[in-house]
């Protein structure tokens, strides 16, 4: 029987962490030596990080990802590794080197470089030309790297058909979108099926800025079936058995392979082949046994993204300590306990700052919240610097009725109390405002939007209240008070103030936002999915009128197919309307 042990590295990088990943890489391939796998294959740009974005601009930068590359296939032996690198010859190239004995024997360089959503590769990378077929022993393996296993065509079609690859193996730094792993199994699926090729889709994990990547990397039968899944958000090695032998029976049993080649004579994409001389002591291996983890909730995924997102950056920036400004909403609220879960109670600090209008059961649904997660607590009263305020600039607002300007007065504050205690305890500021409210404007520059990272930036407020609903019953308690869950939503910097006041109400609101921000449809089609006009109008209105606000928010996790900032991106000045 001809037959593979292959190790998927489904790994954490950093960006420009050179030295730290590859140390990572080194260890990872011992690991897979110690499983006796004949090949260890590693997620895209795995030694430089996803994305580099400008560093891919600094030479030293390029250069010292190679030199660092010929470090790592220096302690390659026994083993066949696959890593993803920038390299580098008349231009610079997103691709994978093959390393073996000791030395880099082959390089594979990425086809289809996307440049949409939050991808901007081809401001960088130019694209390969080549495909690539390994012979490892009697397996010949395919290698592609993310983008190009989302074509149906090109460098993974020549390689099933031109170079008779039985595996392909596909590194991966796809980021997480809610919806996205299933899309991506049921088109992998079809891959598999359509070339009668097992296909191995390894994928990072972790945080990038923006970005979180879910691992859950993949190992697909010829007939499409799951073979193995790795774990979501969480570092795996996951070995896994190809036996490839049955494969030539299915080929010849299926015309179609036949057609394909004769209508694709002309071959588009050259398919170089390589030798791999080297085979491990199969005798040592021990049998495995299955590794399908399954798939997370909806609720239980996003919250794991949003956690893992805020310890990435926390961890990967330098800071140790957080700082929430606690309302008793259930914005602060949500975001506490995502805090408190990625980073441990000791690590987080909750601030009351009510003002004259907070109501009591605001304050003490805050201290509650602290209480129930074990988190510290201050209070820092802000009325009296209010009426300082009122009374300094009282003179100069003269003649002018009191509006939102004194409202909006008292979340300044607040912001500026919060950036005091970041400045003075190094305490990194977490914002609180979700995509229904950064939306349509209904933030106060400077105010609520005043910090370092924006947690539920990229969260629908009614998902809000989905995940912190969730919380509670996982935890088997209110972990989050039932009153910030049953009160209606409030900015509280007014009294009697209520969020519908300003906007429709959630269940009207979101999903008019998400045709319209995720989906682009216009007033027409949003109002026929049965939403009045001036509603649809006045809501998209709000939106186009406050990028500037966006554009000046901290950044924040990336869990919507479209989120702001590096996904939606249009200008500030634009007369351009929707009508």
């Amino acid at each position: 029987m001809a037959g593979l042990r292959i190790a998927v590295a489904q790994m954490d990088t950093v960006v420009g962490d050179i030295p730290g990943n590859s140390q990572k890489i080194v260890s990872w391939i011992q690991r897979a030596k110690a499983e006796v796998a004949d090949v260890i294959c590693f997620p895209e740009l795995a030694l430089t990080g996803y994305p580099p974005e400008d560093l891919l601009l600094k030479p030293d930068f390029i250069q010292s990802n190679l030199e660092a590359l010929d470090r790592i296939a220096a302690a390659v032996n026994g083993i066949t590794a696959l890593v993803g690198f920038v390299d580098r010859e008349d231009d610079i190239y997103n691709a994978a080197c093959v390393l073996h004995q000791g030395r880099r024997v082959a390089t594979y360089r990425k086809h289809f470089l996307p440049t949409y959503g939050v991808f901007d590769e081809d401001r960088y990378f130019q694209p390969g030309r080549e495909g690539l077929v390994l012979t490892m022993g009697a397996v010949r393996v395919g290698v592609s790297i993310c983008e190009d296993l989302w074509y149906p065509i090109g460098p993974i079609r020549a390689g099933a058909l031109h170079g008779n690859a039985e595996v392909l193996v596909n590194l991966s730094s796809s980021p997480y979108a809610m919806g996205k792993r299933a899309f991506k199994e049921r088109m992998f699926a079809t891959r598999a099926t359509d070339n009668a090729v097992f296909v191995v889709d390894v994928n990072r994990v972790g945080g990038q800025d923006e970005l979180v990547f879910d691992g859950q990397s993949l190992v697909l039968s010829p007939g499409g079936e799951v073979l193995a899944r790795g774990k979501a958000f969480q570092e795996q090695l996951l070995v896994c058995d190809l036996e490839v032998s049955p494969l030539l029976r299915a080929r010849l049993a299926d015309p179609r392979r036949r057609k394909d080649k004769l209508f694709d004579s002309g071959q588009t994409v050259a398919v170089r082949s390589v030798q791999l001389s080297e085979r491990r002591d199969t005798t040592k291996r021990l049998q495995l046994a299955a590794n399908i983890s399954q798939p997370l909730s909806l609720e239980e995924e996003v919250l794991e993204a949003l956690r893992l997102g805020v310890r990435a950056y926390v961890s990967n920036n330098g800071f140790r300590e957080l700082v929430i400004g606690l309302s008793g909403g259930v914005d602060s609220a949500l975001t506490a306990v995502i805090a408190a879960q990625a980073l441990g109670a000791e690590a987080v600090i909750g601030v009351s700052m009510p003002s004259a209008i907070t109501s009591a059961a605001s304050r003490e649904d805050a201290l509650q919240l602290a209480r129930n997660l074990g988190i510290r607590f201050m209070e820092i009263p802000m009325a009296a610097i209010h009426e300082t305020y009122l009374t300094t600039l009282a003179e100069t607002f003269r003649g002018k009725a009191p509006d939102v300007t004194e409202e909006n007065l008292q979340s300044r504050i607040r912001g500026n109390l919060l950036m005091a205690l970041s400045n003075k305890f190094n305490w990194l500021v977490l914002t609180t405002g979700n995509k229904s409210e950064v939306s349509v404007g209904y933030c106060t520059l400077y105010g609520d939007t005043a910090g370092g990272f924006a947690v539920l930036k990229d969260v629908p407020k009614t998902l809000v209240y989905r995940l912190a609903q969730h919380v509670n019953s996982s935890c088997g308690r209110p972990i989050i008070p039932e009153q910030i869950l049953s009160r209606p939503p409030t900015a509280e910097l007014r009294a009697g103030q209520l969020d519908t006041d300003s906007l429709p109400p959630y269940e009207i609101l979101d999903p008019i936002l998400q045709a319209y921000v995720e989906e682009e449809m216009g007033v027409e089609e949003i109002a026929r999915m049965g939403f009045e006009k001036e509603i649809v109008r006045d809501v998209i209105r709000k939106v186009d009128r406050n990028e500037y606000k966006r554009r000046q928010s901290p950044p924040g996790i990336k869990i919507t197919p479209r989120a702001f900032g590096k996904e939606r991106r249009l200008p500030i000045t634009n007369r351009y309307r929707v009508e």
